[in-house]
């Protein structure tokens, strides 16, 4: 057992390490401009995902809605999934696939941020939401797996973490997220 353990260690640690690729990193402050000038405007960062994404956009949000590092204004960031009315009832009435899509025509605005998280990055309901944010003039950005898909046509900046492993691809994704949040906070409010 210790062996698997230390193998699923060293895939994560060794697919981890592949993050610091020149043109990740420049993904990344791409991305923290985008969203830094968004807020500085008065937009919100909108986050979806499904399954473990969906969990992993909700904590992301709540990293700039709450607080991250210290004590600073809450940031209007949100997860769209996170009312659970809304979700059943859209998915019922409408399809699952437009449960993003309605909620972005409702609340988003021109200049705002629209983040999905997919590891297979061809997730419909994602993917109906970026088009909607595109008519609307939000900035889409998609974190995904290694395969090009759907989002690399759909979004402003997309991710390819390097691996079809969805656990991998997934821890991946919050460190880019978590590494975004940190960057945002500290040039919106930083510490003094």
């Amino acid at each position: 057992m210790k062996n698997a353990i230390r193998n699923s260690l060293n895939n994560s640690i060794t697919l981890k390490m592949r993050l610091l690729e020149e043109h990740i990193l420049t993904d990344i402050e791409d991305i923290v401009r985008l969203c830094v000038t968004a807020l500085s405007n008065g937009n919100s960062i909108y986050w979806c995902g499904n399954g473990g994404s969906a969990a992993d956009a909700q904590h992301l949000a709540a990293e700039l809605s709450g607080r991250f590092y210290y004590d600073r204004p809450p940031l209007p960031s949100d997860a769209l999934h996170c009312n659970s009315s809304y979700m059943t009832a859209v998915a019922n009435d409408y399809g699952y696939e437009l449960v993003y899509s309605r909620l972005i025509k409702g609340l988003g605005k021109e200049g705002d941020v629209l983040i999905g998280l997919s590891t297979s990055g061809e997730s419909d309901n994602i993917i109906n939401a970026f088009k909607e944010a595109k008519k609307l003039g939000i900035l889409t950005i998609g974190l995904t797996g290694k395969n090009k898909s759907k989002f690399n046509t759909l979004t402003d900046i997309t991710i390819n973490v390097p691996s079809s492993d969805t656990p991998r691809i997934q821890e991946c994704h919050m460190i880019i997220g978590h590494i975004i949040c940190e960057l945002i906070e500290n040039q919106l409010y930083p510490k003094t």
